[in-house]
């Protein structure tokens, strides 16, 4: 094929503007010769790089990760600590640094960053805001060019880039009597979602996870002082942050586990070394972190399944660690015996005068309680494994065959270029996946900095276009998969 004319622009529709596809644009910007590209990121948010994650507005609400391992460029890991050295945010908020000495500024704060850096393309016109929401995909069929369509007019365009945010958390089938009752809170990072919970209201929060912490931060911020019960099948609440923060420890890579069992071996072995050589666990943690994508692609699928199911609600809990200020309130909250945390099953729920009943079994008891609350906080976590039928432009692509889930439950089925993978398994050349509905491929892919150096990666493929623009016959080209699954 020919390299893509002067006079011709590739255009590149990204469906999503938060950090994912915000971090693919830019990298597409900065690197890949602006001068051929026309990007348009369709965000329906006023602000691109907010997403659900950066957008809130709540002080409480923290990054979980130090300033200094966060950054859009994964080639240079102090971008965003030196910016925010100068942005005037840290004299602001007088509790961003944490006595470690590291910071943990509030989660708007990344946002604006994101979006900073942004304006210079905005601003010159290769990157395009469509302040809308997508609504459908559509291929040409006897081309290779794509239409999507918006709450604010169709995108044309050459290759599309699925940056979708987190779908919102599913109801639990044990509440969804409560779905439209009064103090019943489905999306807990909506604007105001707290507003109307008073300080002495008695409140459950379901689920253990990050955004039950974000909930209990913001609430005692708020001036609730009343009972908070956090519900979940293994009680498990995240962890968080060393008091020193360590290099990575030990090696998983090198001799990759086979199994999901013989990972979780290794993992054991390699704590009781951090133990015995005085490492916090953190450490071993970031390491496996650091070779998820390794030890992901070593196991095959049967075991990759397997880790999900069993194993990943553990991982959770140790790799989402919670910023260390909001550790501190639910320590205090759980110190004065207004907070507390257990391992429990929904069984039912009723809306009752002015009360939120909900009943419940706790972990090793045969008993069933039920409990009467103000208010309840759904924070199960997203939907993943909904995310094709949740989203429209997502599921306008599955019903057209040309995208499919994969078989993990975790999102969009992709080869190792991150191309989508359709329905025939085949790979669509001009569809691609960003960001956490990748993990299917890739394993660990919601933390920020492996979201930022997949968006890297996914960029580098999408400029691969401008030299070899795709003929009709390659967008059923076979996908590029891993070994153990080919």
């Amino acid at each position: 094929m020919n390299a893509l004319p002067p006079a011709r622009r590739l255009r590149v529709a990204i469906i999503g503007g938060g950090f994912s596809g915000a971090a693919v644009a830019w990298h597409l910007a900065w690197t890949h010769r602006p001068a051929h590209l026309s990007i348009s990121v369709i965000e329906p948010r006023p602000v691109l790089g907010g997403g659900l994650a950066y957008s809130t507005e709540e002080p409480a609400h923290r990054v979980n990760v130090p300033a200094i391992r966060m950054s859009m460029a994964p080639d240079d890991p102090q971008h965003f600590a030196r910016w925010l050295a100068g942005s005037g945010e840290l004299e602001r908020d007088a509790d961003a640094i944490w006595k470690s000495g590291d910071a943990y500024p509030r989660r708007r704060v990344f946002g604006r960053y994101v979006a900073e850096h942004l304006v210079p393309y905005l601003d010159s016109g290769v990157i395009r805001h469509v302040e809308g929401r997508a609504t459908r995909v559509m291929h040409d069929p006897k081309g290779v060019g794509w239409t999507v369509h918006t709450s604010a007019g169709p995108v044309a365009a050459d290759a599309v880039i699925l940056a979708a945010t987190h779908p919102l958390p599913e109801i639990p089938a044990a509440l969804t009597s409560l779905a439209e009752a009064p103090g019943f809170i489905a999306d807990p990072y909506a604007s105001g979602a707290l507003a109307a919970i008073g300080p002495d209201a008695s409140v459950l929060i379901v689920g253990s996870g990050l955004t039950s912490a974000d909930m209990v931060a913001e609430l005692d911020r708020r001036g609730h002082r009343g009972r908070i019960l956090a519900l979940s099948r293994r009680g498990l609440r995240s962890r968080g942050h060393p008091d020193v923060r360590g290099e990575p420890f030990g090696d998983f890579a090198s001799a990759p586990a086979a199994t999901a069992l013989g990972l979780l071996e290794n993992i054991r072995a390699t704590l009781a070394a951090a133990r015995a050589a005085n490492v916090n666990w953190q450490s071993v943690f970031d390491q496996l972190r650091l070779q998820g994508p390794v030890l992901w692609a070593a196991l095959a699928p049967r075991e990759r399944a397997r880790l999900v199911r069993r194993l990943r609600v553990f991982w959770d809990v140790h790799r989402f660690r919670i910023a260390p200020q909001v550790a501190a309130v639910l320590d205090r909250r759980a110190a004065t015996g207004t907070f507390d945390n257990i391992a429990a099953r929904l069984v039912a729920s009723n809306h009752e005068d002015d009360s939120l009943a909900v009943s419940f079994q706790q972990r090793g008891q045969t008993r069933i309680e039920t409990a009467r609350f103000d208010a309840v906080i759904n924070t199960t976590g997203p939907a993943h494994g909904q995310a094709l039928q949740l989203n429209p432009a997502l599921s306008s692509l599955a019903e057209a065959g040309l995208i499919r889930a994969d078989q993990y439950g975790l999102g969009i089925e992709t080869g190792l270029d991150s191309r989508a993978v359709r329905r025939d398994g085949r790979a669509a050349a001009t569809l691609f996946v960003a960001g956490p509905l990748a993990r299917g491929t890739f394993g660990e892919l919601m933390g920020l900095p492996e979201v930022a150096r997949h968006a890297q990666a996914v960029a580098a493929e999408v400029a691969k276009l401008l030299d070899t623009p795709p003929s009709p016959e390659a967008v059923g080209a076979k996908a590029a998969r891993a070994p153990v699954e080919s």
